[in-house]
């Protein structure tokens, strides 16, 4: 059959990523830009395409106009086939009405008839707001090899976070026997990554029973994998030991982004073997002006320095005025900051100006936001841990 994949990838990108407050207000969480020249999208899609994985459903929900727009034919990262590719699923609409997702295992559901038209043996389960590098192919050779119905990746954390987590408990061969979602007094420090493999016919029949339970809420790690253990199924931990960011928070994305200050980086983006691709706008060289200073910094094309940057990450197309002072802050697409103004300990999202002679962040406490599009008037304060939206 012309249609037949190994394995189709699900990329859960719907969710509305509350927690990274005025950031998500007018995008979906994956569309966050990361790193001075990628969204955090770019990495899941990427892994696909290094994987040799070349189907992708993106399911998206939460304020999807951007993402839907910088994912496009998915040409960035070879996903532009005739026979596969990447493809944004929506909620469908049944009749006269829609139904949302009501959680990460419905919006599969939702969308098995797609996955039946490749006649997938396979099918990778993936969140959008995760940034690492793995080896998805490396993991379904372990599920086949294994005979499982289920694969999860697993990452140790610190045993003092892992309260955080859904945490994995295995037995023998790294067969997974318990799973305890954010349990106070841990077993394990095997966190799941949310990234999971099934075997089709057994996610088939589980979501189907899931859907049917009026009771249930409709989740992976809720309702799916403790059903599966349950069952008694064959539910195996694959070990994942490189970087892994959930920047699901204020905190992890700055943390995500400073990581990549430190030599040598954590996740090397400069890897020619598993390169991220991205959408990245074609722009003249960036410019450090005669006086400016830029210090353990990333700086992207199209930027314009004639001040100081110290240990901070500038996206495209940003702007820092004379005698304005940069540290320790994340600077968005396009952003300004005007004449002797200082940014500490702040994300400064999209086309945000800052105002001449303001004060935006501390040098501790929590980190400031400035949100999209915002123009903050001259000599503005903004505290640690506030947040500006318009």
């Amino acid at each position: 059959m012309k249609n037949k994949k190994q394995c189709v990838a699900m990329l859960l990108a719907g969710g509305q990523g509350a927690r990274l407050g005025i950031l998500t207000e007018s995008m979906a969480k994956p569309a966050i830009p990361y790193g001075g020249k990628y969204r955090i999208i770019d990495f899941p899609l990427s892994n696909c395409t290094n994987s040799a994985i070349d189907v992708v459903g993106v399911l998206t929900q939460y304020q999807p106009l951007k993402l839907n727009a910088y994912i496009g034919s998915g040409s960035p990262w070879d996903l532009d086939l005739a026979h596969g590719g990447v493809y944004v699923l929506p909620p469908y609409v049944k009749g006269k009405s829609g139904e949302w997702y009501s959680g990460t295992a419905n919006a599969i559901y939702q969308n098995l008839k797609f996955i039946e038209q490749f006649t997938a043996s396979y099918v990778l389960i993936l969140s959008g707001d995760h940034i690492y590098k793995m080896d998805y192919n490396a993991m379904l050779q372990h599920h086949i090899n294994t005979n499982a119905d289920c694969t999860i990746a697993v990452r140790e954390v610190p045993w003092e976070e892992a309260s955080r987590f859904g945490i994995m408990n295995t037995g023998a061969d790294n067969e997974i026997i318990e799973f305890e979602e954010k349990p106070a007094n841990p077993k394990s420090n095997k966190a799941s990554m949310g990234v999971y493999i099934f075997t089709w016919d057994k996610l088939h029949k589980y979501l189907t029973e899931d859907a049917a339970n009026p009771n249930s809420s409709n989740d992976f790690g809720k309702n799916i994998i403790p059903n599966m253990l349950g069952d008694e199924q064959r539910v195996f931990a694959y070990d994942f030991e490189g970087y892994w960011k959930d920047v699901g928070t204020i905190e992890s994305l700055w943390e995500a982004n400073m990581d990549l200050l430190t030599l040598p980086m954590p996740i090397d983006l400069y890897d020619k073997k598993w390169r991220i691709y991205g959408r990245n706008p074609g722009m003249t060289p960036h410019f450090v002006a005669d006086g400016a200073s830029v210090k353990n910094s990333l700086i992207t094309e199209g930027c314009e320095v004639y001040g100081r940057v110290d240990h901070s990450v500038l996206f495209a197309g940003v702007i820092i005025k004379e005698g304005a002072v940069v540290i320790d802050s994340v600077l968005m697409p396009g952003a300004v900051v005007e004449r002797g103004a200082c940014v500490r300990r702040t994300i400064v999202a999209e086309g945000a100006i800052i105002g001449a002679g303001s004060e935006i962040g501390e040098e501790k406490g929590d980190i400031a936001v400035v949100g999209q599009d915002i123009t903050l008037p001259s000599g503005t304060v903004v505290k640690a841990g506030e947040q500006r939206a318009k």
